[in-house]
């Protein structure tokens, strides 16, 4: 949530007042004084204080989903079933949406949160977030495909990827086994990717997305709350450039 709506919520004044008190150095997180009033903040993660008020209000919720086959990565669907119909009545929150998407026939890590700017900013293609997955194939993978990887493959249409990264883990001539490391995500892309190789993926899971890996113990289909060392692992994507020590 940003900084200011936070402010006004917790009936620090109108929004006009609220910005006076940012702009006045009033305002601090973690023991770091705010003068970005879009700074995204949770009084979960941070430690919020106007003057000598701190703030305790509980502003967001974070799941780790294990996504299963066949359901969409969306908030609504007229045909199939989405990631966020997974989510028991009781969890569901106004703004629940999925920080990116995974196809339909795709499994694995899924962030799913009502805090928009969190899912802007892991998205952003200049943070980098690097996201792994663990792929099938249905060729043998070499070491020049690996090769081909790390220098950037380039669709059909001209468009090149960056750099990824190729871990082999088995291979044969009828199927191979690998982990693929990249830091975009574009629509399709890892298929597309290895299809432009010669080789179709026949199953794909995601297995971590910036410093969040999936839960081993956490069945297909299955959620939870992200954990406290999850959730702070997550706070340099809340961090401002516009701040300075109290």
């Amino acid at each position: 949530m940003r900084l200011d709506k936070l402010l006004e919520q917790e009936k620090l004044g109108s929004r006009r007042k609220v910005k006076a008190l940012i702009r006045s150095k009033q305002v601090s997180i973690d023991g770091v004084i705010c003068m970005d009033e879009s700074q995204n903040v949770d009084a979960a993660l941070q430690e919020i204080s106007v003057g000598k008020q701190k703030i305790k209000q509980k502003t967001h919720v974070y799941y780790m989903l294990n996504k299963p086959q066949g359901v969409v990565t969306a908030v609504k669907d007229r045909d199939h079933q989405t990631v966020i119909d997974l989510i028991e009545r009781q969890d569901q929150r106004p703004g629940l949406y999925p920080i990116g998407r995974l196809d339909r026939d795709t499994e694995g890590l899924l962030l799913i949160t009502d805090n928009g700017q969190l899912g802007y900013q892991l998205l952003q293609p200049h943070k980098k977030v690097g996201k792994r997955y663990e792929v099938f194939v249905n060729e043998q993978l070499t070491a020049l495909d690996c090769k081909a990887f790390a220098e950037g493959i380039v669709f059909a249409d001209g468009k090149q990827c960056k750099s990824a990264e190729l871990t082999v883990l088995a291979s044969s001539q009828t199927s191979s086994h690998a982990y693929l490391d990249i830091t975009e995500g574009k629509f399709h892309q890892v298929k597309k990717m290895f299809l432009s190789v010669g080789k179709k993926v026949t199953y794909l899971k995601r297995l971590s997305m910036g410093p969040i890996q999936l839960d081993k113990t956490l069945e297909v289909g299955q959620y939870r709350m992200l954990q406290k060392e999850e959730l702070q692992s997550l706070l340099p994507y809340f961090v401002s450039h516009k701040k300075e020590r109290v």
